[in-house]
């Protein structure tokens, strides 16, 4: 049975049982800030589960695409696991409960196959279930199994649990005993691999509690509402139902393995079973190919494209895995093109959409591959000379430096450097790397912090503050004041005076100016001095005790030594002020909700915005989110008083005032509080209240790093116009609409739905208008040298695949005695391509398409000898291109 009619009964069979068929969720975890990917069937379902949410439906069904990255280095090492896999899953809300998921799971599995069943052998199930789960037991009794195949097991196996506090419960799995020449008898407990999981039953009858471990699941009460999780592994199942022992060999991934043998000249090992053997090293890189190539087409599928961070890393690292396998095995030509349609093909019965969208899929997948490459020749010739060198030397690690200059140089993954080093029983120096890679983002910082102090020297700074002393600050009493000028300093050091035009920095005595610092920016203004004025741009504190004022004159003349008045841009230092008490406010919000390890990693305080970073395992849930901004904003109607006081370090670490990690503090440091609420070492302005806030309003939530999140969100007005322009762009749409406000959403989607809809209606005709010439062209092919040659444009915009497709066609409707050269010329975006399929008959005088589309451009492109292509040229170039097929044909 193939995979596709194996989901195709699934849903059925729930749909008949009243279960809503719902669509997967695209592969990105775009709603859950705690994945990268979705890992599993209930990802989606997730806010049902929690009761974050009401769900529209009581019962459902889903065939979800789902990825697990953590192992990425052990996939092809068992013939079991990959990184790409599909989760049937059927979910109940508070509906049936174990007495309808037990039989509902029992029926599909044993209803015979011509009627919509699997037809598993119900003498060959062994359900297990949780060790006191008495109810799951006499349920599994009722339905006929009997009591010696019905295995309890503890915790580690049939307890589940999110992670979290939360929903969990006694699971029951489905197990298939495959028969003794797969292992030991006497069930699931004794030999895993005979008997098979391929469904997991989870009840969710009880609620983890806060601050357990994961290891212990104290019961709390039941749950308001029971609810049904279960899945089942659709490849688990196609190699259950096609008789084959692995998931390398079901038909979604078989031909992928295949090609990749075929053109590297390996045989796969089908026999190898389970644990790959050491006897046959190639079946691992085969495995690697087919898993990854699958996994890399099914996240560009879904918008995932190749980066250095995030889930554009993972799937950068998933296909240069792939292309360097291949290239292992001895394919040294551009590998995707071979195997990505092979890998569309497998998969496009179930998700069609990725027949439709394959020149989209294939551009990013075929660019990733060439700049892999270009780095590969220049990386691996460096690394294989720096191997040798280490084993001549005696040693059995390749240095630090050398990785470092590999990853910096070269663009060279420290990963594949891992990799490749460990294939040739070398260890890599990667605490040297990591010095080295800290020691850099050390001297851009140094670069940064240059930039600030303009690049002055900064003995001309402890020269002025040798001089006078350090400069007094007054900006938290006062926004203006007289003052004396201290010094001037150019970018050629201290000068006396500056006119009208000049940048210059300025050093007061005194000053109310607020220098960058603690995320805070800095204050702007004026100053004036005598008949001069300068526009004060930026302050900076080069040197602890030094403010300098970066400023441009604007009128007249400056000289040191001169009597002025300062005076701050007040609006910008309230609107500053206003955010630096927000980010306070949301740093111990999120303290309140994600307990004291949520400590502040950095923060930006502008005008009417903030960004706060701050330190976490996990995501932020948007619910919690959600939480946040509502209790931050009754923070502000709450109206509380906001005080600032110096007090000395033990003091204030006895009153629990939080302190930045990492920071060094002296004797006596300054404590802001809020009310009761919020108490923090700060030497940043703040309002005077927290009503003076007016609103804060959180716009995102992300990941910056590994451990560290970032939340942005606008304050005061400027929050109140972004909800605003919100409002108008819902009220306009409802107009345009004719509908309510809460149902533009709705009428959105379905205007979406309905042009997507269009679009493959379009894409459909497209395509017959290309293909419906094909038999003429055929017929008035032209001999060239005894080979029948078509040589023609297809319509302007024509799809990519369309147009290999009607080269094809073409070809299909000469005579396969006759030999046969087909070129279709197809001009797009601008670019002109090409494509050429030859026949067996061409082929065996000699004619290969993939030397022939390399003659129309240049040496480049590729394919096969019977179908390659190429592309890049303008579009005007189409005519030439056909062209220069039927002369390379002349010649041959």
């Amino acid at each position: 049975m193939k995979t596709a009619e194996i989901k195709r009964r699934y849903l059925a069979h729930f749909e008949a049982n009243g279960h809503a068929v719902v669509p997967s969720a695209p592969l990105p975890a775009i709603s859950d800030p705690n994945l990268l990917f979705v890992n599993a069937g209930m990802v989606q379902f997730v806010p049902y589960f929690l009761g974050q949410q009401t769900p529209p439906y009581q019962r459902a069904v889903s065939v979800q695409k789902c990825i697990r990255t953590p192992d990425i280095d052990e996939v092809g090492k068992t013939s079991r696991h990959g990184t790409f896999f599909q989760m049937n899953g059927n979910f109940s809300f508070g509906d049936y409960f174990k007495a309808g998921a037990i039989p509902l799971a029992w029926e599909l599995s044993t209803k015979p196959i011509a009627e919509g069943g699997y037809g598993l052998d119900p003498e060959r199930i062994w359900p297990t279930i949780y060790l006191d789960d008495d109810e799951a037991y006499e349920i599994w009794r009722s339905v006929g199994v009997p009591a010696e195949r019905i295995v309890r097991r503890g915790k580690a196996d049939n307890f589940w649990s999110m992670g979290i506090p939360g929903p969990c419960g006694p699971s029951s799995e489905l197990f298939y005993d495959r028969g003794p020449e797969y292992g030991r008898e006497g069930g699931p407990a004794v030999d895993e691999d005979r008997y098979m999981e391929y469904w997991n039953l989870v009840f969710m009858q009880f609620e983890r509690g806060p601050g357990t471990t994961k290891e212990d699941y104290p019961i709390l009460g039941d749950l308001p509402a029971k609810n049904i999780d279960t899945g089942m592994g659709l490849e688990r199942m196609a190699s259950i139902l096609q008789g084959v022992d692995n998931l390398y060999e079901i038909d979604e991934v078989r031909p992928i393995l295949a090609r990749a043998a075929e053109l590297t000249g390996k045989r796969y090992g089908a026999h190898s079973g389970h644990v790959a053997s050491e006897s046959h090293p190639d079946d691992v890189r085969l495995r690697v190919i087919a898993d990854h190539v699958r996994t890399a087409l099914m996240l560009i599928g879904d918008g995932v494209t190749p980066s250095n961070e995030g889930r554009g890393y993972v799937l950068r690292r998933i296909m240069r895995r792939a292309i360097r396998s291949i290239r292992l095995l001895g394919w040294q030509e551009r590998a995707l093109p071979e195997l990505l349609p092979v890998a569309r093909d497998c998969m496009a019965p179930s998700y069609p959409e990725l027949a439709t969208d394959f020149d989209r899929i294939a551009d990013y997948a075929y660019a990733e591959e060439e700049a892999f490459l270009s780095t590969l020749r220049a990386g691996t010739t460096i690394l294989d000379t720096a191997i040798a060198e280490t084993r001549t030397a005696g040693g059995s690690a390749l240095s630090g430096v050398k990785a470092f200059q590999l990853h910096d140089t070269y663009g060279f993954p420290i990963d594949l450097t891992l990799e490749i080093a460990a294939e040739q029983g070398l260890t890599v120096d990667d605490e040297g790397f990591r010095r080295l890679m800290a020691d850099q983002r050390t001297r851009a910082k140094a670069d940064a912090q240059a930039r600030k102090t303009g690049h002055v020297d900064l003995s001309a700074y402890r020269s002025v503050l040798d001089a006078g002393g350090p400069v007094t600050f007054t900006g938290y009493s006062e926004v203006s004041r007289e003052s004396t000028v201290r010094a001037l300093l150019g970018a050629d050091g201290p000068r006396q005076a500056a006119t009208e035009g000049d940048t210059i920095e300025l050093v007061l005595d005194t000053t109310p100016f607020y220098a960058e610092g603690g995320g805070q920016q800095p204050d702007q203004g004026m100053i004036t001095v005598g008949g001069g004025q300068v526009e004060v741009l930026d302050v900076q504190q080069p040197v602890p005790g030094l403010i300098v004022h970066r400023a441009r004159v604007i009128r007249g003349e400056v000289r040191a030594g001169e009597a002025g008045f300062a005076e701050i841009d007040t609006t910008r230092r309230r609107a500053i002020s206003r955010s630096h008490t927000a980010t306070h406010l949301v740093h111990q919000t999120m303290r309140n909700f994600l307990g004291e390890s949520a400590t502040q990693a950095g923060s930006l305080n502008a005008p009417g915005r903030l960004r706060f970073d701050f330190n976490t395992p996990t995501g932020v849930s948007p619910s919690v989110l959600r939480d946040v901004e509502q209790q931050v904003n009754e923070v502000l109607l709450a109206d509380l008083e906001v005080h600032a006081f110096v007090t000395s370090l033990e003091e204030a670490r006895r009153i629990g005032a939080m302190a930045l990690f990492g920071e060094k503090y002296g004797e006596e440091v300054r404590v802001v509080e809020v009310g009761d609420y919020a108490r923090e070492l700060c030497g940043g302005t703040h309002v005077a209240r927290s009503a003076q806030l007016g609103l804060v309003k959180i716009l995102s939530e992300s990941s910056i790093g590994s451990g560290v999140r970032r939340v942005e969100a606008l304050v005061g007005m400027d929050a109140f116009g972004f909800l605003a322009k919100e409002h108008l762009l819902v009220s306009r749409l409802a107009e345009l609409y004719r509908v309510p406000n809460d149902q533009v959403a709705d009428r959105v989607e379905q205007t979406v739905t309905q042009l997507r809809d269009a679009e493959k209606e379009l894409e459909k005709l497209r395509a017959q208008l290309v293909l419906g010439g094909a038999a003429a062209l055929a017929a008035q092919a032209k001999d060239v040298r005894g080979v029948a040659y078509v040589g023609t444009e297809a319509p302007e915009g024509a799809a990519g695949n369309d147009v290999r497709t009607l080269a094809q066609e073409i070809r299909g409707k000469i005579d396969p005695a006759r030999p046969a050269v087909v070129a279709v010329a197809a001009r797009s975006n601008g670019k002109a391509s090409l494509v050429v399929a030859v026949n067996a008959a061409a082929r065996s005088r000699g004619l290969a398409a993939s030397d022939l589309v390399k003659a129309a451009f240049s040496g480049r492109g590729g394919g096969s000898p019977d179908l390659a292509q190429g592309g890049g040229l303008p579009a005007a170039e189409a005519p030439n291109l056909l062209l220069t097929v039927e002369k390379a044909i002349t010649e041959a």
